[in-house]
């Protein structure tokens, strides 16, 4: 059984646009990955709201991603494979922060993971970085709390992609899958949901098909 630990924040989390409910267990991705991957792998969702990558929150106690991972790697030993899913917050609540800074926010992830010892054998576990969907207009309640500038989101993909690139990830782009409701312009509804699941479980599905290929050719050699 392959474990997938998915870190991420209130999209995670399964944040219900417009409200402060949660979804049903089985209506979240995370889930949804579960169930489309099947019993040969096991999914724990850490999502958090308002999780930054590397950020504290004035706020809110626990709130910076960084400070807590290494923690809740050890906590899921041994993980397969780690997707993270932050950056939304860095850009959604801090003016002074642009895409470019929450990439490099989940390239500090990527270092903590590589370096953590909790993959199979005390190795690394692999890791997936998604993008984060791009953030639309904000409803009325969302724009008394966030600050940032929310057009940083239209690049995600592009310094995100070069941060799986550079520390040799998987990648995906939420934003090519799905888009917020716009009921608030940041979290999506049950549809997509659903949808980010999917395209992230056939994702996962050809990191290992890739990584069992790869061994059978170390073992016997081209056919």
């Amino acid at each position: 059984m392959k474990t997938i630990l998915c870190y991420g924040d209130s999209i995670t989390w399964g944040y219900i646009p417009g409200t402060a409910a949660r979804y049903p267990l089985q209506l979240r991705w995370p889930s949804v990955l579960q169930a489309t991957l099947g019993t040969d792998y096991h999914v724990i969702a850490e999502g958090l709201t308002g999780r930054y990558t590397v950020h504290e929150d004035p706020f809110r106690v626990g709130r910076n991603g960084a400070a807590l991972l290494q923690p809740i790697l050890e906590t899921h030993a041994p993980i397969d494979l780690l997707i993270l899913f932050l950056g939304t917050n860095d850009v959604l609540h801090n003016p002074e922060l642009t895409a470019y800074d929450a990439a490099q926010g989940v390239a500090c992830l990527t270092h903590i993971a590589q370096r953590s010892q909790t993959g199979p054998a005390g190795a690394a576990p692999k890791i997936m970085i998604i993008s984060p969907p791009r953030i639309h207009t904000l409803s009325h309640e969302l724009l008394q709390q966030c600050h940032g500038d929310i057009t940083q989101s239209e690049s995600f993909d592009k310094h995100f992609r070069a941060v799986a690139t550079q520390h040799q990830c998987a990648f995906l782009d939420a934003a090519a899958c799905v888009e917020p409701s716009p009921l608030d312009g940041v979290h999506l509804d049950e549809h997509a949901q659903a949808a980010l699941g999917s395209a992230i479980a056939n994702r996962v599905g050809s990191i290992f098909t890739t990584d069992a290929a790869n061994e059978t050719h170390s073992i016997y050699g081209n056919p």
